[in-house]
């Protein structure tokens, strides 16, 4: 991961207040998950990427929570392996291997803190590129809120993902405006989807990781079959971005 990019000074000012999910809402999501649990399709290997910089503080550890609760139901999705991909602070970007037993990415994750520092979505893009020339990789999923990098270059990026078989499923926090842009346009590129997590984020999240997670195992196919609400939301996002 050697896209350079230097970090910006970080301004506390900056960081917007957002809402916070309800403790009903977090025990809905984990209901989600439980659920999810049963459900065992095909093989694959997924790339969870996230932005650690100091922009999520507000909610990151409530995203520690989610996204961890997402390793519980993914792990549990046949056998996919999946990988944890961060960036933070001054050039920090950091992978750990593609594991199937998730309970170490659970510790890694809740160990990160957040760094004052720039996006580095090049350098995750750039390195699911390389994992794909090594082995497929079934899907990317990012989950962030700005972006400060060249738009046509993670756009190319993006694309060349899509070449290569590996849509890139994007959760936006916040709203940001500049960061939807692109990220819309790199789910689009990628032959991936957009979405938007709010203050409901703690009630759909499982859903549509489930979804991701299935689809990394089985694709469309798998995604019609199981056939639930989340299912057919993320074939109708899936389908939208290939137009």
């Amino acid at each position: 991961m050697n896209d350079k990019k230097a970090p910006a000074p970080f301004n506390s000012s900056s960081v917007p207040n957002r809402p916070v999910s309800s403790a009903q809402e977090i025990e809905a999501f984990v209901r989600e998950a439980k659920a999810f649990a049963g459900d065992k399709t095909g093989s694959g290997r997924l790339i969870l990427a996230l932005d650690a910089t100091m922009s999520r503080q507000p909610t990151w550890d409530l995203a520690c929570t989610l996204q961890a609760e997402m390793f519980d139901a993914v792990g549990k999705a046949g056998s996919l392996d999946v990988q944890l991909v961060y960036f933070r602070g001054i050039e920090e970007c950091r992978a750990s291997k593609f594991v199937s037993d998730t309970g170490a990415l659970k510790r890694l994750m809740s160990s990160i803190q957040c760094q004052g520092g720039q996006t580095q979505i090049g350098k995750v893009l750039s390195h699911a590129l390389r994992e794909a020339a090594q082995g497929k990789v079934s899907a990317l999923v990012y989950i962030g809120d700005a972006m400060e990098e060249n738009v046509d270059a993670l756009a190319m990026k993006a694309g060349q993902l899509g070449l290569h078989g590996v849509p890139v499923f994007i959760f936006q926090e916040g709203d940001d405006h500049v960061a939807e842009t692109a990220f819309k346009e790199m789910a689009r590129l990628s032959k991936g989807a957009w979405f938007r997590l709010d203050r409901n984020a703690a009630a759909m999240l499982a859903k549509l990781l489930s979804a991701v997670a299935v689809f990394a195992t089985g694709g469309i196919k798998a995604l019609e079959a199981r056939g639930r609400a989340e299912d057919r939301l993320m074939i109708e996002h899936l389908r939208g971005g290939r137009t």
